[in-house]
C-alpha cells in the first residue's frame, strides 16, 4: 500500500490543544465494521463484560525536554529519547552546530553533561552530577508535548498529560488512550468484574516522526522498550480460555502484546520492539482496541486500519470529522472491534 492511502482531510480546529475540562469528559466513537455509535466516554463501562481483560500501559512520561548551552557558547536543546542508566541517556539534540564527542553542555544553568558519541540520529549524553538523571529531569525538564499542540507545556499538562495509573518512568509521549480514565472509572470496572492488567512500553519521540517513503513496506520503525509481566500473560490466557475478550487500552499496549506474541504464543518478559503493523497483519492477542484518533499518513493510522479494517476506518474518520470529534492526544476516543 502507498502512503497516500492513509491520508485524510482534517480541519485544523479539530486538533485538541488542551485536555477537556475534566478527565473523562470526552466522546467515544464505537466502531464495529461499518456500524458506528456516538457515545460519551462515561458509557465505556457498559461496553465491557465481567471476565474481560483490559490491558493498560503503565509508562510514565518524563520531563524529557532540556534547554541549555554549550560550554563554549551557543544555545542547545535536548530531547531525551531513552534513559540508559542513572547518568546517561540517548537524546535528540538541536543546535546551530551538532556537538562533537567531548563537548560539554550546560542545561538549566546547573547541570553539566558531556556528549560521548553519536548513535545514528541520537547523541549519547553523560550527566556529570551525582544526582539521578530522572531527578534532574524532574527538577529542570519540560514535558515534551506533541508537535501538533501549538503551545508550551503548562501546569495543567503536568497532571493531564499523564495517566492516573502511570508508574514506570521512561516515556517521552503519553499513551493517550489511557488519559480518559479516572480512578473512579477504574474502580467501577473492577467492581463489574473486569480484570485490569498492565504492560510497560516506553513511548519514544519516534512516534511523531513522519513516514518518508511512498511504499509503506520500506518504512523502518523506531525501537521501543517493553515489558509484559507474567501476571498479565496469565490473565490473558485465562480470559481467552474462557471465551472472554482482551481489550488493549491504546496502540502502545497493543504493540507490546503483539511483540511479545511474535513467537506464536504470548510470552512474558522484556525486550525491544520495532513492530510495524499494517493491513494484512494477523493479530494474535487483542480482540478490541480503545484508541484516540491518529494523524494522517501515520504508522498508527495504519495499525488501526489493520485492526478494524481499512475501509471501515476511512468511513469512521469521515464520520468523526463530520461530527466534529476532537483529534489526537487530548482528543476523543474510539472503541474498535477487530475485523477477522
Amino acid at each position: 500500500m502507498q502512503l497516500s492511502d492513509f491520508d485524510y482531510h482534517l480541519p485544523e480546529q479539530l486538533i485538541a490543544q488542551h485536555p477537556p475540562a475534566e478527565r473523562g469528559a470526552s466522546r467515544l466513537l464505537r466502531v464495529a465494521g461499518h456500524d458506528r455509535a456516538d457515545l460519551r466516554f462515561t458509557d465505556f463501562i457498559d461496553q465491557v463484560s465481567p471476565g474481560d481483560v483490559m490491558v493498560f500501559n503503565d509508562t510514565r512520561v518524563i520531563k524529557a525536554r532540556l534547554f541549555g548551552e554549550k560550554a563554549s557558547g551557543g544555545k542547545i536543546e535536548a530531547l531525551i529519547e531513552r534513559v540508559l542508566d542513572a547518568h546517561t541517556a540517548l537524546a535528540h539534540v538541536r543546535a546551530s552546530k551538532s556537538p562533537k564527542p567531548g563537548t560539554r553542555l550546560i542545561f538549566a544553568d546547573r547541570w553539566e553533561a558531556e556528549m560521548v558519541e553519536r548513535h545514528g540520529e541520537l547523541f549519547k549524553l553523560r550527566f556529570l552530577a551525582e544526582d539521578n538523571l530522572f531527578d534532574i529531569l524532574e527538577a529542570s525538564g519540560k514535558l515534551p508535548l506533541p508537535p501538533y499542540i501549538e503551545r508550551g507545556a503548562g501546569d495543567e499538562d503536568d497532571e493531564r498529560y499523564q495517566t492516573v495509573y502511570a508508574r514506570e518512568r521512561g516515556a517521552v509521549a503519553a499513551p493517550t488512550a489511557g488519559l480518559h480514565f479516572t480512578e473512579d472509572m477504574l474502580e467501577q470496572l473492577r467492581a463489574k468484574g473486569v480484570r485490569l492488567a498492565y504492560v510497560t512500553l516506553h513511548v519514544g519521540a519516534g512516534t511523531f516522526q513522519p513516514v518518508r517513503v511512498d511504499n509503506i513496506a520500506e518504512h523502518k520503525m523506531h525501537s521501543e522498550i517493553y515489558e509484559v509481566p507474567e501476571t498479565t500473560r496469565a490473565l490473558i490466557a485465562e480470559a481467552h480460555a474462557a471465551g472472554r475478550k482482551v481489550l488493549s487500552v491504546g496502540t502502545t499496549s497493543m504493540r507490546a502484546l503483539e511483540s511479545a506474541a511474535r513467537g506464536g504464543e504470548l510470552a512474558a518478559g522484556c525486550g525491544e520492539t520495532d513492530i510495524f503493523i499494517t493491513p494484512g497483519y494477523r493479530f494474535r492477542v487483542v480482540d478490541r482496541l480503545l484508541t484516540n484518533f491518529h494523524l494522517p499518513k501515520s504508522t498508527l493510522l495504519m495499525l488501526v486500519s489493520a485492526f478494524a479494517g481499512y475501509e471501515e476506518i476511512r468511513a469512521a474518520y469521515r464520520h468523526a470529522v463530520e461530527r466534529e470529534y476532537r483529534f489526537f492526544s487530548y482528543g476523543d476516543a474510539m472503541l474498535l472491534e477487530r475485523k477477522d
